[in-house]
Parts: C-alpha cells; sequence; structure tokens
C-alpha cells in the first residue's frame, strides 16, 4: 500500500507545475481527477493486482481476471434499525445492549449501544417506537407502538 502512495506522491510532483499552470482551482480539479482515472485504468492494464478507486475502496484481480471491489461499507445503525422496525423484531422489548447484540449477530454491525441510543430515541419521538423503563432492571426497552 505505501509503494502506491509513494508512487501517487512521485507523479503528483511531476504534474504539479502544469496543473498548478491553470488558474481556476476547479479546472486544476478536473484535470488531477483526469488524470487519476488514468492513472486507475493504466493500473487495472498493467494488472499488478490491487488498484484503489476514487471512492477508496479496493479493487482485486480475482481469478476469472476481473476487479472486484473489497471493503464496500457496511449498512450505518439507522439502515439496521429500520430495517429492525420493519421486522417483527420489535413486537417485543429489547434493551439497548440486546439490540446491540442482535445487530452483531445477524448483520455483522458492531454498533455501540452509545450510537443505537440517539436513534432509538428519535423512532420513539417520531412514535415508531415506545420507551419504556423495564421494572427488572430499570433500563429502557424499546417496542413497537
Amino acid at each position: 500500500m505505501s509503494k502506491h502512495i509513494e508512487k501517487l506522491k512521485k507523479q503528483l510532483l511531476e504534474i504539479s507545475e502544469v496543473v498548478n499552470s491553470f488558474r481556476s482551482e476547479a479546472v486544476q480539479v478536473k484535470v488531477v481527477e483526469r488524470l487519476l482515472d488514468a492513472m486507475i485504468d493504466s493500473e487495472k492494464a498493467d494488472g499488478d493486482g490491487e488498484v484503489i478507486s476514487k471512492k477508496g475502496y479496493k479493487s482485486r484481480l480475482d481469478d476469472d481476471g476481473n476487479y472486484t471491489i473489497r471493503g464496500a461499507k457496511k449498512p450505518g445503525a439507522t439502515k439496521v434499525l429500520n430495517q429492525l422496525l420493519s421486522s417483527d423484531f420489535f413486537n417485543t422489548a429489547h434493551s439497548i445492549s440486546s439490540i446491540a447484540t442482535y445487530c452483531k449477530e445477524k448483520f455483522d454491525s458492531d454498533f455501540k449501544t452509545s450510537e443505537l441510543s440517539g436513534i432509538l430515541l428519535k423512532l420513539a419521538n417520531e412514535n415508531k417506537l415506545r420507551r419504556e423503563r423495564s421494572n427488572e432492571n430499570n433500563r429502557f426497552e424499546y417496542v413497537r407502538v
């Protein structure tokens, strides 16, 4: 990875004078984008294995000679909670920690309870969930309205 960065730094130094000769920053950005696109395409053509796309995802040449994207982002806490809301998960009351555990098991998403609490409160304020205090442990539980 660092050799790619070093190579990119060297290439950017080589083209910096040309790019800086344009007065418009918008034109400079377009020139750099096109150059980076061309570099990515040439890296793919060289076939040296791994390429980093403009979005920051790594592409890797698979056994069939196709590039596959690795490291695509997992869905965020809001999206996962909305999926749970559309399922029958909230038909029974759940604490924040049990929701986090369920998300880890079912969605492979390791959310902290602090990440979930604000979203759950918002869903409760929107009357999509009801927030109740548990008599057993004095913690909030969330259940469908």
